[in-house]
């Protein structure tokens, strides 16, 4: 049954990734955790890996409309690496509850920013 959902995890984290441009650990974390009953940072770590294939697909395909801006991409990506590592430790040293904890909070704060966000921008014919 796992893998069944695993499956249907990753379609509808693909879908959502590609519809609406999110990155996958705030779908699939959540997902992981509550669907397949792993641990926090068992989810975590899956998702870093689960996003790789998704966020390929979605950039060959975003490059044909040209919606990427290849330049700014490349700088954040370039940092991204020493940021992984010392999260990792990170994550690896503090509790299951303190990350679940911190994770909904980030989901929290990234919600309300872009219902701001949406509320604000002036509506587009």
């Amino acid at each position: 049954m796992s893998e069944i959902a695993a499956l249907i995890l990753g379609f509808a984290g693909g879908l959502a990734g590609g519809l609406l441009g999110v990155g996958g650990g705030i779908l699939f974390v959540p997902a992981l955790a509550i669907f397949l009953d792993e641990t926090q940072v068992e989810a975590e770590a899956t998702s870093l890996l689960a996003i790789v294939p998704v966020a390929l697909v979605a950039v060959w395909r975003q490059l044909g409309y040209d919606n990427v801006r290849v330049r700014d991409g490349l700088l954040i990506g370039a940092l991204s690496p020493v940021g992984v590592v010392i999260g990792v430790v990170a994550a690896n040293e503090v509790s299951q509850r303190a990350l679940e904890l911190i994770f909904a909070g980030l989901a929290l704060v990234i919600a309300t920013q872009l219902v701001l966000r949406a509320v604000r921008a002036p509506e587009r014919p």
